[in-house]
């Protein structure tokens, strides 16, 4: 009977170690990290919030300014994109480079369709804030029974 109890925790034993080598390998899997990656294959962090008449969306954009942002808008889908560089001054040769460098997209559907000639946004501190007020036909209506 200790063989066979031997033998299952070895078994689980074994497991373990296969489990500590593909976090090993695969220990960077699913995260954003600008100085490893860059933001060529994945783009910034982004919280959206409904406001009842308006959806409210915070995409962390550090570095970026207002002419390195595009953003798209049509019915629910909005895309949001942009383009950073070195920033080394003319003349100058880059030595090393951590801060993430190149290009992001980043698309989103949103539960609701917006008004896109209404919507807003602000960059301010590397937070680019984005004011969505809801389309009319998106907005409940309150029936009354008569």
């Amino acid at each position: 009977m200790w063989t066979r109890w031997n033998d299952l925790d070895r078994m689980f034993h074994t497991m373990d170690l296969l489990q500590a080598k593909m976090n090993r390998v695969f220990s960077d899997y699913g995260s954003y990290d600008t100085r490893s990656r860059g933001t060529t294959e994945y783009g910034p962090k982004a919280n959206l919030s409904d406001n009842g008449d308006h959806l409210e969306m915070t995409v962390e954009v550090p570095g970026f300014a207002k002419g390195d942002l595009n953003i798209r808008i049509q019915g629910n889908y909005l895309e949001i994109s942009g383009t950073r560089t070195s920033g080394a001054p003319e003349g100058y040769t880059t030595r090393r480079v951590e801060r993430g460098i190149g290009s992001f997209t980043r698309s989103f559907t949103l539960p609701v369709e917006v008004d896109s000639t209404k919507v807003e946004a602000k960059l301010t501190n590397g937070l680019l804030t984005l004011a969505l007020p809801k389309a009319e036909t998106a907005k409940p209506k309150r029936i009354t029974i008569q």
